[in-house]
């Protein structure tokens, strides 16, 4: 997946922390990769993911990690 995602110039949003984390670390040459927690809260959720992703552009090469809200 994250071959396709670098081959169309995409970022990559996903749940799967472990493996996007050991993928990052192997090689950060992709166009972002962020890692949430589980969020049932979809409004809270979409709004941290973008909160994070604004904050962090442009994204190439970066990890971000999105983690659930304690409240």
């Amino acid at each position: 997946m994250l071959t396709f995602a670098v081959n169309q110039e995409r970022s990559i949003l996903t749940i799967n922390r472990v493996d996007f984390i050991r993928l990052h670390r192997r090689d950060s040459n992709h166009f972002g990769i962020i890692v949430c927690t589980n969020n049932r809260n979809w409004e809270q959720f979409a709004s941290r993911i973008d909160e994070a992703v604004t904050a962090k552009q442009p994204l190439q090469g970066k990890l971000i990690r999105v983690v659930r809200s304690v409240t």
